[in-house]
């Protein structure tokens, strides 16, 4: 049987961890459970030990400090990473397993099924649009990419560089699948409300320009010459845009009347062709960092099958 371990990173959720932890107890009852705590001030972590969970901590503030630590610490055959809120249904891991055993994969996200009115109006925006652009800047289908539960395979846990901080992490996850090209599924699970004193650590404005700016950061990295392509050719549109009247004008007057539109006009396309070089130099320097990623991925073992 592969060795299966619980990651649970939380930050002051004492009135949900204790169920959390033993729900996955009884879900899951050969798994090791491990709950990161982020510097919890309500007794979180005690109540995490007393519920028989193996309870580290983590100072350094963020989901993104806790992920990295907790995957560079902890060796496992399959990782199970959910938030200690207590809003995921921990009978959903069975299923996630069991489909990675079964068809081999890598990382299986656990989609969200819930009522409306368990999203706040702004995240369930925000989470529609987001998986909207992601799913067209990478050709694919995504169903939830801000899901908190996740299985993985520790193949994909030892080669996840996890750059990003806070929420943009689940982002993260999801970009770096689907660069490697990994073997990767979707299955739902039943979402449901917060416990009567817990808070959501998701600031609705702030979380979403970072996540904006991670997709962006992501986006460059993995798909250079595309992106500047694209920027090479709005900026080529507007030159053309400015440049046709003055070409018409000085092929029937012999005179340049606006020398400073001119100028612009030049400097845009002489811009242009950075871009389209800068894309291509970026996209050479990804291939080979790709190849580097590659080679570390299938240096390590896959999911055994059942």
């Amino acid at each position: 049987m592969p060795k299966v371990a619980v990651l649970i990173p939380c930050l002051n959720e004492a009135a949900a961890i204790g169920d959390v932890v033993t729900g996955f107890r009884r879900a899951l009852p050969d798994a090791q459970i491990y709950v990161y705590d982020n510097g919890s001030t309500d007794g979180t972590w005690e109540l995490a030990k007393a519920a028989g969970a193996i309870v580290r901590r983590e100072l350094q503030r963020g989901k993104g400090n806790v992920a990295r630590r907790m995957f560079a610490d902890l060796q496992a055959d399959i990782y199970v990473m959910v938030d200690g809120d207590g809003t995921y249904d921990p009978d959903a891991a069975q299923a996630a397993i069991a489909m990675m055993r079964a068809e081999c994969l890598d990382l299986v996200t656990i989609t969200r099924v819930a009522p409306d009115a368990v999203h706040r109006p702004g995240h369930a925006f925000g989470n529609r649009a987001f998986t909207w652009l992601l799913s067209w800047l990478f050709q694919t289908r995504l169903g939830d990419v801000f899901s908190g539960y996740r299985v993985m395979s520790r193949r994909f846990v030892k080669t996840f560089p996890a750059f990003a901080d806070g929420f943009a992490l689940e982002t993260e996850m999801t970009v770096h699948a689907l660069a490697m090209r990994a073997p990767t599924a979707e299955t739902p699970g039943r979402y449901g409300l917060r416990r009567e004193g817990s808070q959501s650590k998701l600031n609705t404005v702030r979380d979403g320009l970072r996540i904006l700016m991670t997709i962006g950061r992501l986006v460059t990295e993995e798909r250079p010459l595309p992106f500047f392509s694209a920027l090479a050719a709005l900026l080529t549109s507007l030159a053309m845009a400015l440049g046709v009247p003055l070409i018409s004008e000085f092929l029937e007057t012999g005179l340049v009347p606006r020398l400073p539109t001119a100028v612009g006009v030049v400097g845009l396309i002489m811009l242009s062709g950075l871009l389209v070089a800068s894309g291509l130099i970026l996209d050479t320097v990804r291939l080979r960092r790709y190849e580097t990623k590659r080679l570390a991925y299938l240096a390590h073992s896959g999911v055994e099958g059942p």
